[in-house]
């Protein structure tokens, strides 16, 4: 995953308008007909997947150019929009206590999917906000998930997280398509404003790191309190105290003063076969994950990387005035303009998508970025 750029998403409190929202459901539900007819499902899922056209996306349907709304209220417009028009891409969780709702959403879906596939698409669900929440550890408290899934069982994962010191948004995306690891540079891209020292066991140069800390789960929670307890106490001694030692400074480690010692007790019992599974412990968060990582390089010398992982358009207005005013006249001719020609299409004739199209690339790039 390079680094692209980055996108400021600070909190702005409040609701989205009524009149707006709705707007922006019956836009949701064109743009997403117009998606699917001309990308699929997958094509639809992709990009949905990638931050800048989600950005773009929100930006379209009228809300805010960057806010932590931006992702909040799309995701809302888009499940409420996707489900009216009956499109084949299904949404399931969303803001709060509607995230929490993820997994009964996914069982319950109308898409015909098989139980083994539902399955796998909960234990996604579950894993994406595990690892945004434990094994990315950033300041970002998560408050927001939402997946999207077709009935083929892929599936786009987008959720929030919070920074409660200065109130600035992070917003982490993930692609069923071409992953490989969910504990391994998984996601297709982070959206959000760049903070210094993050923990990120996701990284490639934490292989070791997370291998470490499968291995000490091995060793059973009294062996390791035995081995870490004078650390936690007192800190790693080392020649630099006395002003000898040679070479670059040796880092001091200080572990947590308090580990919870039940759910490293939990994870043994539970045995897991590789760091997914002790992700999924419950129990294993990130106070746990993070003691664990500190304990790896104690105790085995594995390095650890303080790197962010953050990487990295408006057409009717922004809710906020900026850059200016929500046109609603303009918004409610747009999705008429783009519904129509979904019912010109479903008769064959296909002239007004391919006209859009020839539009687009007709606007010079100074006006596109715009």
């Amino acid at each position: 995953m390079q680094r692209t750029g980055f996108a400021d998403l600070p909190l702005h409190g409040g609701q989205a308008p009524r009149w707006l929202f709705g707007r922006m459901v019956e836009l949701s539900a064109v743009l997403g007909e117009i998606l699917i007819d001309e990308h699929g499902t997958a094509g639809t899922l992709r990009r949905l997947a990638d931050p800048g056209f989600f950005q773009a996306l929100s930006c379209v349907l009228g809300f805010d150019w960057h806010s932590s709304g931006t992702t909040t209220v799309a995701c809302g417009a888009l499940k409420e929009g996707f489900r009216m028009a009956g499109l084949e891409i299904d949404v399931a969780g969303g803001k709060g206590r509607a995230s929490r709702r993820t997994l009964e959403e996914i069982a319950s879906t109308s898409l015909p999917l098989s139980s083994q596939r539902r399955g796998e698409l909960q234990r996604a669900s579950r894993l994406t906000a595990k690892v945004d929440s434990a094994a990315v550890q950033d300041g970002h408290e998560l408050y927001h998930h939402v997946t999207f899934f077709d009935a083929h069982g892929s599936w786009t994962v987008v959720q929030q997280g919070m920074e409660p010191e200065h109130g600035y948004a992070r917003r982490y995306h993930w692609s069923s398509e071409g992953l490989t690891s969910f504990v391994e540079t998984p996601h297709s891209g982070i959206a959000g404003r760049p903070v210094p020292s993050v923990l990120d066991l996701t990284s490639r140069d934490h292989r070791p790191v997370r291998e470490a800390s499968v291995a000490l789960i091995e060793e059973g929670p009294a062996r390791l309190e035995r081995l870490v307890r004078p650390a936690m106490l007192g800190g790693q001694r080392s020649l630099a105290e006395w002003g000898i030692e040679e070479g670059p400074p040796v880092p001091l480690l200080r572990l947590p003063r308090a580990i919870d010692w039940d759910a490293l007790r939990t994870a043994y019992e539970c045995s897991p076969s590789g760091y997914e599974e002790l992700l999924l412990v419950p129990g294993v968060g990130a106070a746990t994950v993070r003691a664990l990582a500190l304990m790896s390089e104690l105790l085995y010398g594995t390095r650890l990387s303080w790197r962010d992982p953050v990487r990295f358009s408006f057409a009717v207005g922004g809710k906020d005035g900026v850059p200016f005013p929500v046109d609603c006249r303009a918004m409610d001719e747009a999705t008429e303009v783009l519904r129509a020609a979904i019912e010109q299409a479903k008769l064959g004739r296909r002239e007004r998508l391919a006209a859009l199209r020839r539009l687009h690339s007709a606007v010079p790039a100074d006006s596109a970025a715009g």
